[in-house]
């Protein structure tokens, strides 16, 4: 019996496996961002998704391999960038500003707020060492562009990952001035100072990159 609950689904072609996967991330993302992912059940996000709960495990075996997915959506494309960067032949302050406006609005974007995940004591299993990983590598490439005290990387890392704070307490906040006034607050806390043709420069190297 249905429970009225969710998405309606699209049926024939239209309903393949991307689509219940994408419907089930898109489930999951509102719920651990909402209710909480330790009060989240499979059920409930099966019921969200407008499918059967075997047809989650069918994409995801656990909860755990639904909050590693999401996870990876918040650095993977900022670690692409920071990976083009890197090989960019220009200055580490333009390359710098480039991957932290990039990274703020890849945290501030998108309808749900992923960033906040950040701070579930969940983040420390096992499962989720690939996301670990990843990140580690992203703090790295901020670091090689920062030129400067290893002290400064935890800085300038904790600035960019504080934009999930701010989207909680401000859920209205206006991501590309964040992005922009973030990034600039970068480049000063490593002792450079940012400016229009810094900006236009920095924005090109992203748009062919």
């Amino acid at each position: 019996m249905s429970t009225g609950v969710g998405r309606p689904r699209a049926s024939g072609a239209a309903a393949s496996r991307q689509d219940a996967r994408q419907a089930v991330m898109d489930a999951a993302a509102e719920l651990f961002t909402g209710a909480g992912y330790a009060a989240t059940t499979t059920r409930a996000i099966a019921e969200r998704a407008g499918l059967r709960q075997a047809s989650l495990y069918y994409h995801f075996p656990a909860k755990e391999d639904l909050l590693a997915a999401l996870l990876a959506q918040t650095v993977r494309p900022s670690l692409d960038v920071a990976r083009a960067l890197l090989k960019v032949d220009a200055p580490a302050p333009t390359r710098l500003w480039a991957l932290s406006y990039s990274d703020i609005h890849l945290l501030g974007g998108g309808p749900h707020n992923l960033g906040a995940l950040y701070l579930l004591p969940e983040i420390s299993a096992p499962g989720l060492a690939d996301f670990r990983a990843e990140r580690s590598e992203l703090k790295d490439a901020y670091r090689a562009l920062i030129e400067g005290p290893a002290a400064l990387t935890d800085l300038v890392f904790g600035l960019v990952e504080s934009t999930a704070l701010v989207r909680r307490d401000t859920p209205t906040v206006d991501i590309e001035a964040h992005a922009r006034h973030g990034a600039d607050a970068v480049l000063r806390i490593t002792g450079s100072e940012p400016g229009a043709m810094l900006h236009a420069a920095a924005l090109r190297l992203l748009k062919d990159s």
